[in-house]
């Protein structure tokens, strides 16, 4: 196991397969085209399921892709097949925004996948707009409703700030008691491409609970005790499941299992770390396996107790969420 010095084990791992999005979220870029990576400095998807395999036999056992935005990556579900194709590999996901989900949906039933979260930050178009800086909801609810009529498990991801979710609270409770699928809402963080970051557009997990409870009807806790980040709550007569993850107000470190690899191929042991590892220098170095594994244990080792973004201690990181990976 990839075990650091805390005893945490990691078997799960993020892949950011592009930087590149086709929305403009206020939180994650800026309004104007940013200045993306080459395409030369991607990571190719053999570089990619080459990477997995070694990781695999250090026990990750769980994929997530993301981007950017994944889906604007060309033929994006050979990826997904190649790494269904791991021995060993137990679960390949997917987080989207959904855009082009229902323009892909086929090909990536056909690959395999069996698990996406959407990120939806709003139930109606104004307020879309406003948090994407682009149209679209209708489309990706139809994406949404494609993917469970497809069978596969979908959840919800929605940024949590003041002024936005708080007036989203009845839609998404709506949302969640009509169609079933788990809507998980994560504390605003200081990820922000344009460094506005600030402490007083965080809406806490314990108050959105709040809301819903008082909105809607009370939410009871749901106890899984597995290593998701995300602390679960059903409404009492059943209908509906929400989720809040506290990263800001209550991080969730003591239990991470996690680490990252960015699309260009640079190792990250914390969402709010700076790069720990070159991979594609590796990869495309002519480097052995055991090397790339020794710089994953290398990197994992190094992972520290906690980001501190609590007590606002942290570094902040030098790049923006679009081009880490989510």
């Amino acid at each position: 196991m990839l075990t650091d010095r805390f005893g945490r084990n990691h078997r799960s791992l993020r892949i950011s397969v592009t930087d590149r999005c086709n929305l403009r979220c206020t939180y994650c870029m800026p309004e104007h085209t940013p200045q993306y990576q080459p395409r030369s400095e991607i990571l190719t998807f053999e570089e990619i399921v080459r990477f997995v395999k070694v990781a695999v036999t250090l026990g990750v056992d769980d994929v997530r892709l993301t981007g950017g935005e994944p889906l604007v990556r060309a033929q994006l579900s050979t990826l997904v097949q190649q790494l269904n194709e791991i021995s060993g590999l137990r679960k390949v996901s997917l987080t989207t925004n959904g855009i082009l989900l229902i323009d892909q949906l086929e090909a990536l039933v056909r690959a395999g996948l069996k698990h996406v979260n959407v990120s939806l930050d709003a139930l109606d178009e104004e307020s879309f707009r406003g948090a994407t800086r682009r149209s679209g909801l209708e489309k990706v609810l139809r994406g949404i409703d494609a993917a469970q009529q497809a069978g596969l498990m979908v959840k919800v991801n929605s940024i949590a700030m003041r002024g936005l979710t708080d007036n989203q609270i009845g839609a998404f409770g709506e949302f969640t008691r009509r169609t079933g699928i788990p809507v998980r809402f994560i504390e605003f963080m200081p990820l922000d491409s344009d460094g506005n970051w600030n402490t007083s557009a965080v809406l806490k997990g314990a108050e959105i609970i709040a809301m819903f409870s008082e909105q809607i009807r009370p939410l009871i806790p749901i106890r899984d005790g597995g290593s998701s980040p995300s602390a679960d709550y059903r409404f009492d007569d059943g209908l509906g499941t929400i989720g809040v993850i506290a990263s800001v107000s209550k991080p969730f470190c003591e239990s991470c299992d996690r680490f990252r690899l960015t699309a260009d191929g640079q190792l990250r042991n914390c969402l709010f770390g700076e790069d720990s590892g070159d991979i594609r220098a590796l990869l495309r170095g002519g480097s052995d396996d055991q090397s790339i594994a020794a710089a994953i244990k290398a990197a994992v080792a190094a992972k520290m107790r906690g980001h501190g973004t609590d007590d606002l201690t942290f570094l902040r990181p030098t790049r923006p969420m679009h081009a880490i990976g989510g």
